[in-house]
């Protein structure tokens, strides 16, 4: 069990190591060797986990899904709002999202990695949509599929133009604001007028599950956390 965590320990550090050299450089820039002198490890601790420069890459766009993130709510569309408005927030200070974001959208990646993380993301919201339907929740023209789809292209728009700009300085006022725009279009009037999307609810439910986290430790995890991406798999 020691070792076993060892290695994990060991993955991690070489996945947020590389995370910040694809940010930095993108995937044609970067190289084993700088992932090697940031993450403090030898050459072959990376080989033992990844294979190659490629596989290291998708590792870091597959992490996102598996990090803690958005608890589990009653109304699937404030979900959904969570859900947008944590990436957020956590784009901005956690190198493999950011990174994530980068490999999935650099055009020399489009056709090797299928669309990175952004299939991924589509198939959470859907999915999120789809129970929303189920609670009475969307209006009666709503084809999940299809708002999943417009709502995950349009806060990829908002995501770059947000770093081209301002360096993703604002992300979270323009989401917010991107949110405030669409809703009306998705959610029967009862359900949004309780809807919480203001600029700082990435990090106030990040500061909840952060403080369910310290309740849990000693105990077991609370059940309604969810990874931010979701049980999904990315191609």
């Amino acid at each position: 069990m020691v070792r076993q965590e060892r290695a994990l320990r060991t993955r991690r550090l070489i996945l947020e190591a590389a995370a910040s050299v694809f940010d930095e450089f993108g995937y044609e820039g970067a190289t084993i060797g700088e992932v090697v002198a940031r993450a403090g490890v030898t050459r072959g601790a990376v080989y033992f986990h990844f294979a190659s420069k490629r596989d290291l890459a998708l590792g870091v766009v597959e992490e996102q899904f598996v990090q803690d993130g958005v608890p589990e709510r009653a109304c699937k569309l404030q979900e959904f709002v969570d859900t947008g408005m944590v990436v957020a927030h956590l784009m901005p200070r956690d190198p493999l999202l950011s990174a994530g974001a980068r490999l999935s959208l650099g055009q020399d990646m489009l056709d090797d990695f299928g669309g990175g993380a952004i299939p991924g993301w589509i198939r959470r919201s859907e999915a999120l949509l789809v129970a929303a339907g189920e609670r009475g929740e969307l209006l009666p023209h709503v084809v999940p599929a299809d708002t999943a789809w417009l709502v995950t292209a349009a806060w990829t728009g908002v995501q770059i133009q947000s770093q081209k700009l301002t360096g993703r300085a604002d992300l979270e006022r323009r989401v917010a604001s991107l949110f405030r725009h669409l809703m009306p279009s998705v959610a029967v009037p009862g359900v949004l007028g309780s809807l919480q999307m203001g600029p700082d609810r990435g990090a106030r439910v990040v500061a909840e599950v952060a403080a369910a986290g310290v309740a849990a430790q000693g105990g077991d995890v609370e059940a309604g956390a969810q990874p931010v991406g979701g049980e999904v798999g990315v191609a």
